[in-house]
Order: structure tokens, then sequence, then C-alpha cells
């Protein structure tokens, strides 16, 4: 009857048994299930498939002679049944219908697992250009339009520590290189500092052209952001060295730090960019401009708050654009 009606591909057992093991190779878009059945009930045998197709649309028609079957049935996970003695026109209408929601059930179940995907890649995106706790936040807060959310992301944090590091001479230099090599050496380098800083613990803020910008402290308060950001800018002098080693190169780096208190939060209605704002940050900035090749310059209010594990060599005070005399000292090495 299905044939004459040109539907292809049908197997028949009367085996109830096999039904499983047929479903399992064939994967068949109906099955037709007569509830009465020696050994094995049709029950039963729905029961099984379900252990193949666990939370997925069972494609099961059931024929039954027992009206007070059917609801049962239906609770089963049979998503149809047809009465016996069947009518011809009857069984084709439902069989249709049957195949139609199951291949509406399939392309529905593709389009959920690609917004699943979808979803995960730009959560993936927006952690990456995010911090983490940031992003967080973001993904709870109600979309008014498709270009903003209905509150601004702000912070104030009574303490961090803002790092900038330079490399020096960069632009001298870039002009003696292809663009491929430049990028190529960029992206090494701050990918490098990349994985210190996630080492340590500092929030990667945004990189300027040839300049490099971190932050311990936040978005989530921690005590030692002071030593944190030490540590990096040491770990940072080390991976420029040994990466002069491996390329031939003879670049040096200019390090400021600074402490204080900043605002911080996310900018920006398209393209997200978490930022800080304060003294501390122009501080920062000044002691790596106002700074040495290849040293790590400590504003004063940073060597306040570094304990013994460090060598601090001062170097007096100077002249900062901006915000006049300042103390300041380098940061040469940790001690054992």
């Amino acid at each position: 009857m299905l044939r004459g009606a040109g539907y292809v591909a049908i197997e028949s057992t009367t085996d109830p048994t096999q039904v499983c093991n047929l479903h399992r190779k064939n994967c068949y878009d109906l099955i037709l299930l007569d509830l009465h059945m020696p050994g094995m009930d049709g029950f039963a045998v729905m029961d099984a498939l379900k252990e193949i197709e666990p939370g997925d649309y069972l494609p099961v028609l059931v024929l039954t002679g027992q009206p007070d079957l059917k609801l049962r049935a239906l609770k089963s996970g049979a998503k149809d049944f047809v009465s016996k003695p069947f009518d011809l026109a009857e069984v084709l209408a439902r069989v249709h219908n049957m195949l139609e929601v199951r291949l509406l059930h399939l392309e529905t179940k593709h389009l959920y697992d690609r917004v699943v995907e979808e979803q995960k890649i730009s959560e993936r995106l927006l952690c990456n250009v995010l911090p983490y706790a940031i992003a967080e936040r973001l993904k709870g807060r109600p979309v008014v339009t498709n270009d903003g959310f209905t509150e601004v992301i702000v912070d104030s944090f009574a303490a961090v520590t803002v790092l900038f590091a330079d490399i020096v001479d960069f632009t001298k230099f870039s002009k003696s290189v292809t663009a491929n090599v430049l990028v190529e050496l960029l992206n090494d380098v701050f990918t490098r500092f990349d994985n210190i800083a996630d080492h340590r613990g500092l929030e990667k803020i945004k990189t300027i052209g040839d300049s490099y910008m971190a932050a311990a402290g936040l978005p989530v308060p921690v005590d030692d952001h002071p030593m944190r950001a030490a540590h990096t800018a040491l770990d940072m002098i080390e991976a420029l060295d040994r990466c002069n080693e491996e390329t031939g190169r003879k670049l040096t780096l200019r390090v400021g730090i600074a402490t204080g208190a900043v605002v911080a939060g996310v900018i920006g209605k398209q393209k997200f960019l978490y930022d800080l704002w304060g003294d501390v940050v122009n501080t920062a900035s000044r002691m790596e401009s106002h700074g040495l090749a290849g040293r790590i310059q400590v504003a004063d209010s940073t060597r306040q708050r570094l304990s013994k594990p460090f060598v601090l060599e001062e170097r007096g005070v100077i002249e900062v654009k901006g915000s006049g005399e300042m103390r300041t000292w380098f940061l040469n090495d940790r001690k054992d």
C-alpha cells in the first residue's frame, strides 16, 4: 500500500525484537508499529526505541484495534495512531503528516544546533574581547536595540596597579622590515605578553601600536596587585630577551608601573572596549615614556606597596609632563 503511494525504502518484520536493530542500522523516518505482537508488545518496543533516541523525536505510528490503548500509546511516545480495521486514505494521510512533522523536527533541530554553536562562538569572542566577569555581566543585560544595552557597565576601584610596556624605537624598526614581518613579530611578542599576564593574574586592557597596557586588581579586586604587576614586568623583559635570541633581533622594552584609583567600564555600542580612566593611568603611561630602554620605572605609589621579594633602585625625582616632579624607582630584579 505504501509503495503504491510512492514511498521508498520500505522494510518490514514480524519479529518485534528486531525493530531496534533495524532502526539503529537504518534510522527510519517512520515506524508503523502494531501494539499486539507475540513475545514483545508495541509498548516494550517503544521503550527500547527511546534508548536509541533519548530525548529525541520518536517516529512511531501505532496500529491498534483497542480504543482504550490509544492514550497509553501516545503517553509512551507514539506520535499518532491508526485504528484497526484501518481505512487506506486515513493511513496515507497520517503517514504523510507524520513524515512532514518529522522533516520539520529535523530542520528545527538543525537550526537550533546552529544557533547554539553560533552562540558559543559569540561567547568565546566576547570573552576574548572583554574580561570574563564583565562578559558575564553583559550577557545578562537586556538589549534595547541591536546596538546598545539599557545600562552602562562602570565600576570604581580604590587601588589597582596599571602597567604600560612599549618597544623602544619600534617606528624606526618598522621601516626596515616588511608589513608581514612586522605583524608576525608583534603578534609573537604580544602573545608572549598575553600568556604572562594571564599567568600572573593581570587583565590585558588593550594594545596601541607597539604599546601594551594591562592592569592588576580588576575587574575582580585583589590585595597583591602591585606584586603581580611587578612580576609581570620582569617576565616581559625576560620574554623579549628570549624572543631576541630566537629571532636575532635586538628589541628592547621600556615599562612603566603606577598604583592608584581608577574608574573602569565598557564603552562603545557595536565594538565593546573595557577601559580605565584616572590619574594613575596617565602616571603609569608617563612612567613608561619617561623611563629608560630595558628598564622598569615604578612610581612611588607602587614602590610603597611592594614587599621584600623585589630589588628596587631609586632613580630620584624627575619632571613628569602634566604632573610635575615625581619620585620614581627602577625595578631591577627579584630576590631569591
